[in-house]
């Protein structure tokens, strides 16, 4: 038997699967094998660590630092979110992360960004990681808002544009036993992309790229239906917010929202602990 966690991105609805995250720790529920993309790879770095709160604590101290997120880091750096602020001095001097304890882990680590030249996303483990988390960075460049980001000469961008909820990677990795974290009501209909023209022109030269942004939304649903059809064999828990909860703007800095977003993640996994526990041990 292998256990997976399979995280979904969606940026700062992040701070769901933050709640989610901490309430796993809480209960010791660990898995053999974790797989997320774009802000859900980013999350999982602190789970597999064991630092139970530092997750929300960096996000909440610092989501109204402008050296987190302002458009004057996007006119400096061609980035909305303060890459070197959140990936060098964050985890390296105002709240550490615990490199040896991700080091020492067993756990199978996968974290999905897209090469905007093929179109396909590239899954990297832990030994990818560099100083300066590299994977995650290109993992959570967004699109417009973000640079590519380049890793061994190829570019990336947002994992979650290729495979936004990357159940299918776990799948084909052998984990047969599922919990699957959505930071969009289960029952979310993704529309196709309202800025297509913006898209073409910015990536006029990378057309597999704009072709997966294109189909995103029919990726986004043929998950949602694989998904269920896993619920209904009995070896698969999802977890996901319900639609009032998640109404925040894309970019959402407050930090009083942000916090009960967390709640609400902390809430709704606690629900479901004994039911995970049930799937992942076979009682």
């Amino acid at each position: 038997m292998k256990t997976g966690l399979v995280l979904e991105g969606g940026g700062m609805r992040g701070f769901f699967t933050i709640g989610v995250l901490d309430a796993l720790l809480e209960c010791g529920i660990t898995f053999d094998y974790i797989v997320g993309v774009s802000a859900g790879a980013c999350h999982a770095l602190s789970y597999i660590s064991g630092q139970y709160g530092r997750g929300l604590r960096i996000n909440l101290d610092y989501a109204p630092d402008s050296r987190y997120l302002s458009i004057k880091n996007l006119v400096k750096t061609k980035s909305i979110f303060g890459m070197d602020f959140i990936f060098d001095e964050i985890p390296n001097k105002l709240d550490p992360f615990d490199f040896k304890a991700l080091e020492n882990s067993t756990v199978e680590l996968k974290m999905g960004a897209t090469n905007i030249e093929t179109g396909k996303v590239k899954y990297f483990t832990k030994s990818d990681l560099d100083n300066k988390f590299s994977p995650l960075r290109a993992s959570c460049s967004l699109p417009i808002v973000a640079k590519p980001i380049e890793i061994n000469g190829k570019k990336y961008m947002d994992g979650g544009i290729g495979d936004p909820i990357p159940i299918n990677r776990a799948l084909l990795d052998g984990c047969d036993r599922l919990v699957v974290v959505l930071t969009r009501e289960t029952e979310h209909k993704k529309t196709p992309e309202k800025f297509k023209t913006a898209y073409t022109k910015l990536y006029k030269n990378y057309p597999e790229f704009i072709r997966v942004i294109s189909d995103r939304h029919l990726v986004y649903k043929n998950s949602q239906v694989k998904i269920k059809e896993l619920e209904k064999n009995g070896n698969t828990v999802v977890i996901s917010p319900l639609c009032e909860q998640i109404n925040i703007k894309r970019f959402e800095n407050n930090p009083k929202i942000l916090k009960g977003l967390y709640d609400h993640g902390y809430t709704r996994c606690s629900e479901k602990i004994c039911e995970i526990k049930s799937v992942l041990t076979d009682i």
